[in-house]
């Protein structure tokens, strides 16, 4: 496993540092996010009591090995199980087996373990308990395609639809579709034992069926759905995909199925808890903090832009917040990638509302994923000063190009303002926040 850099102080909430430090204080409230949602501390309130007969757990995503090791340090019975999460996010489990596997796209060692995660849970009876580990990460770990698919067929969707800016929802919405192992197939296969899912939400809103798209989770979307997506965003799907879909063939596991009635799904950390454990750290440090919703959407420049005129207004006008202040949001923005550079829904965020704050003294963000991985990079998202456009052009860098570029990774790793992380272990999605006035 990579060392984990820069991780999150497990002590931040209980010793705030001066508001004296804009670039300080918000990393802080950052870092008190992450914490908040660290499998350690919200996997073992949440377990249930042991089975008659055997413990089974799965899991997949980029928590989903730290979750594991959580629940092997509080079980208190024997257990087995296997997981996936991406490469470098591996932690030492004994007695559940880790394997990681390729994200965002998906690769040939996620094709095996989905398939060895449905043969693991066949079989059970309804005294054994399948204990679930979801979080954000799982749907291209998982990539079992339907039958009539390859995994060549999966990675040509994901890229296209990477690239789209369709939201997490519509995205999954035809990886459930696409899927052997999604869309409650997954549950289904381990009935009729019982499921308890432990989620670990990254989407808006919190909908367990987009949560790793949904493996042990009804679906009541559709096939047609899933061609409308691919419509609505133009994208023109290998040929067997098509059919797949045109068919009906790659239909989910709907409500009311009678091998999903033993299922139990528990939201164990969400956005919303994120954002109200950076809040306490705000108001502990004497800053107020206004929450603007954990579930924002949309393209993430139009998103920087709408947020810099907000926070012009209280500068100026202290409405419809006094000063000082701190504005947060969490959710998934979306980046349409037309330019030749990296995307990263944080950073572009970010550049567009430097752009639109030009300078304006006062005014201090940051934005980041809580994963530790912007889009494609392996940066967590950047710091932004009133001095920022100021420097890069003193660098001989034009701001406005770069973001039409879809270059903003380039803009802050040259200002030395990028977040570098390493794997948090967890994802509660994005993070941002906005302090005005110090």
């Amino acid at each position: 496993m990579r060392p984990t850099m820069d991780m999150p102080d497990q002590h931040t909430q209980d010793h705030p540092l001066p508001p004296a430090q804009p670039k300080v204080l918000l990393r802080h409230l950052f870092d008190a996010a992450i914490a908040s949602a660290r499998p350690a501390r919200c996997v073992p309130p949440h377990l249930p009591a042991p089975p008659l007969g055997r413990t089974v757990v799965i899991g997949a995503g980029k928590a989903s090995a730290a979750m594991a090791r959580a629940v092997e340090e509080h079980w208190p019975g024997p257990l087995s199980g296997l997981v996936v999460t991406r490469y470098g996010h591996a932690v030492p489990c004994r007695r559940i087996r880790v394997v990681e596997a390729g994200h965002p796209v998906p690769d040939a060692a996620g094709l095996d373990v989905s398939r060895r995660m449905l043969a693991l849970v066949r079989g059970l009876t309804p005294d054994d308990l399948v204990l679930c580990l979801l979080s954000g990460g799982g749907s291209a770990l998982l990539p079992l395609p339907a039958e009539g698919l390859t995994l060549a067929d999966k990675q040509a969707v994901s890229r296209a639809l990477f690239r789209s800016g369709a939201p997490i929802g519509e995205m999954n919405c035809v990886r459930r579709h696409l899927s052997a192992i999604k869309g409650g197939r997954l549950a289904a296969a381990c009935h009729p034992a019982p499921v308890v899912n432990l989620l670990i939400s990254d989407v808006p809103g919190d909908d367990p069926m987009d949560i790793a798209s949904g493996p042990t989770v009804a679906d009541p979307t559709t096939c047609a759905d899933a061609l409308a997506v691919l419509r609505r965003y133009r994208i023109d799907p290998p040929p067997a995909v098509l059919h797949l879909l045109e068919s009906g063939r790659g239909e989910t596991v709907k409500p009311g199925d009678p091998r999903l009635a033993g299922v139990e799904t528990c939201l164990i950390a969400t956005p919303r808890m994120a954002l109200e454990a950076a809040a306490q750290v705000a108001r502990a440090a004497g800053i107020p903090v206004h929450i603007l919703g954990d579930a924002v959407e949309g393209e993430a420049r139009e998103v920087g832009r709408a947020m810099g005129e907000l926070a012009l207004q209280v500068a100026r006008h202290s409405r419809p917040h006094t000063l000082p202040c701190v504005l947060l949001s969490g959710g998934e923005t979306t980046v349409t990638v037309r330019g030749s550079g990296r995307g990263g829904r944080n950073v572009e965020f970010l550049l567009a509302l430097g752009l639109a704050l030009d300078g304006a003294p006062g005014i201090h963000a940051l934005a980041a994923d809580t994963d530790g991985v912007d889009g494609l990079e392996e940066v967590a998202g950047a710091h932004l000063r009133p001095d920022s456009l100021a420097r890069a052009r003193a660098l001989g860098l034009d701001p406005v190009r770069m973001l039409d570029d879809n270059d903003a990774h380039g803009f802050f790793g040259a200002l030395g303002d990028a977040i570098v992380t390493g794997p948090t272990l967890t994802n509660v999605n994005d993070f941002r926040a906005i302090l005005i006035g110090l």
